[in-house]
């Protein structure tokens, strides 16, 4: 008698980085929502041990870390990471909520920043969107970083959105415009919220539409 082979489910292996043992606790009942479920779950209470970690276990599928983390050099330790182990997304859940800090850490090469006082639900929706290969930007990061009111675009932003309908990848457009791809990202994200888009080719439509585009930049 034939049986039928066992249907794949996708185990993932997530590490969280805090040196609250209280607020780890919390995170890890938050993840146990995730709809892609969790086969196992790695704490460290300070960077050190987080790297250990990774290094033992290096087919990781998300770190979560908290930049005041014992031992963490804020951002930097983020562009440390981000060299050393490309491959592993990293997000960063820190109660460090400066603008200026956000900015870093993902032009450090984050794949999203979540507050400590966002709600779990922002959280989860925030993983989610990294799991399916994008970068998560908090929305007070979009809003700072745009300003934008009636498709009023900055210079950067603009640059960006004809280096779109010229169909370039980030990776050349980050070469183009010398910035890093984390950056463009981040660009890129303020540019679908104020043209109220959700793809790249909608964006250059919209764009197109409102003669937002200039050549003479990009």
């Amino acid at each position: 008698m034939r049986t039928s082979s066992p249907v794949a489910v996708e185990i993932m292996k997530i590490l969280l980085i805090d040196h609250h043992e209280l607020f780890r606790a919390g995170l890890s009942h938050v993840l146990r929502k995730l709809p892609t479920g969790i086969g196992e779950l790695f704490e460290a209470d300070d960077w050190e041990a987080g790297l250990r970690r990774v290094e033992q276990h290096p087919d990781l599928d998300l770190v979560l870390l908290e930049l005041n983390a014992h031992g963490c050099n804020g951002a930097n330790s983020v562009k440390y990471f981000r060299e050393r182990y490309p491959r592993i997304p990293l997000v960063v859940v820190s109660g460090e909520e400066d603008f200026h800090v956000i900015h870093k850490v993902l032009n450090y090469g984050a794949s999203g920043f979540v507050g400590k006082s966002a709600p779990e639900t922002t959280l989860l929706s925030a993983l989610k969107q990294v799991f399916a290969g994008d970068i998560y930007v908090p929305k007070q990061m979009l809003q700072h970083l745009s300003g934008i009111e009636n498709y009023r675009l900055t210079k950067r932003q603009t640059q960006i959105l004809e280096c779109l309908a010229e169909g370039l990848s980030n990776k050349a457009i980050s070469e183009r415009l010398n910035l890093s791809e984390g950056t463009v990202k981040v660009h890129l994200a303020a540019v679908y919220q104020a043209l109220r888009v959700r793809s790249r080719t909608e964006a250059v439509q919209v764009a197109s539409h409102h003669g937002l585009l200039d050549t003479s930049d990009c």
